[in-house]
């Protein structure tokens, strides 16, 4: 028996999550990816058109399959619809499709009387007609992810210019322009099999400065029992219930209003994080669903009850050009300043995310990031004051 991965390019969450996990368990894995030579030579990686449920059932069914999943926003729906055929566990294809598609989502919400967020929806080529009472608004893609070419536009003249500038890159693309959510940014994790869903926890999230939508640094803040309710009725009526879950949403006047769902663990090793927090084998747990065992066999915290804080912060490069100087992977323990003791005991971690020599880029996306920093303490002032120490004593340098 073995487990079936579909990705694209390799990502820490398979490489360091999934593929142990897996190991752990004692399962062998393949990768199907239609990047097959960038995989490490140590992961099997077979050749499949991932976007073509039909060739990942083809690709899958001659290998005793006892998993498919997959990790990737793009694959989600893909992969659910070859994981029915196959009559193996998995999500709802159809929940996929419509957690991928924001215009969809909102509609979804909207139809269960849960929320109305002002959304219009731009075919390739057309022009946007947004009346003048709608800004500040959004623009982004439809099938967006990871605030990709997502831009926070104050009138009709900025909404063409990000038209424009975003076409120029991807001239298929369908675009949503849509009502400007403000309040704190938050996420919301789960787990489900199906029947039951468990939270994990979730964070409040800092944004750098508009009109992008970078994520620099995310706080361990588990949503209060009112905001999970109204979660879980939004996830509801978008069919979300199986596997892993990411949701970022805002709260106004004690209301929830979603951001969007991506329909798979919160990323960019934000999931590495989140199980070292938990104290849990996360990534076995989310292989242990599509294996088919209910949730109530996992062993899963309470995550108001964690009795940690952890803090995450995310390195951007601040002008383009070559990295030239950074540091490697880093794991310790603060220890305790003469300035400020209050920091001793906190676990810190440092995980470059772009090689020495490569290019650095200022997209406004999670493209410029060079590192993830992490601290886990016992309260958020001192893990806040381990990290900035930590932070401080680390030196990235970009030529050119």
């Amino acid at each position: 028996m073995r487990l079936y991965i579909t990705a694209l390019n390799p990502t820490d969450a398979v490489r360091d999550g999934f593929v142990p996990a897996a190991a752990a368990l004692g399962l062998p894995v393949t990768v199907l990816t239609d990047r097959p030579g960038e995989w490490p030579a140590d992961i099997p990686a077979l050749r499949c058109d991932v976007r073509d449920p039909d060739a990942v059932v083809a690709a899958v069914a001659a290998g005793r399959p006892a998993a498919l999943l997959s990790n990737s926003d793009h694959l989600q729906a893909a992969t659910a619809l070859a994981a029915r055929r196959l009559g193996l566990p998995g999500k709802d294809p159809d929940a996929a499709r419509r957690c991928k598609d924001k215009a969809a989502a909102r509609r979804a919400v909207t139809a269960a009387g849960l929320d109305q967020v002002h959304t219009l929806t731009v075919d390739p080529g057309a022009v946007p007609a947004v009346a003048d009472a709608a800004y500040p608004a959004v623009v982004k893609p439809r099938d967006g992810v990871a605030s990709e070419d997502a831009y926070l536009v104050g009138d009709a003249r900025e909404l063409a210019a990000r038209v424009t500038e975003i076409r120029a890159r991807r001239p298929d693309v369908a675009l949503v322009v849509e009502e400007y959510l403000t309040g704190d940014l938050r996420t919301h994790e789960t787990l489900g099999d199906g029947d039951a869903l468990a939270v994990l926890g979730g964070w409040r999230t800092g944004l750098g400065p508009p009109p992008t939508f970078t994520e620099v640094s995310l706080d361990w803040a588990p949503p209060t029992a009112d905001e999970t309710a109204q979660l879980r009725a939004h996830l509801d009526a978008l069919g979300v219930g199986f596997g892993a879950c990411h949701t970022e949403y805002v709260v106004q006047d004690g209301r929830v209003r979603l951001i969007e769902v991506n329909y798979r663990l919160i990323g960019d090793r934000m999931d590495l994080i989140l199980a070292e927090l938990l104290g849990v084998p996360l990534f076995a747990h989310v292989i242990r669903l599509h294996l088919g065992e209910p949730l109530a066999a996992l062993d899963l915290p309470d995550p108001q009850a964690v009795g940690r804080h952890a803090r995450v912060e995310y390195v951007c490069a601040d002008r383009p050009g070559r990295l030239t100087a950074a540091p490697g992977p880093l794991d310790g323990t603060a220890p305790p300043g003469p300035l400020d003791p209050i920091a001793a005991g906190v676990r810190l971690g440092c995980r470059p995310l772009r090689e020495v020599g490569r290019d650095a880029e200022v997209t406004g996306t999670n493209r410029d990031y060079l590192a993830v920093l992490h601290g886990i303490g016992s309260d958020a002032p001192r893990v806040r004051t381990a990290l900035a120490r930590f932070r401080a004593g680390l030196r990235w340098e970009i030529s050119g």
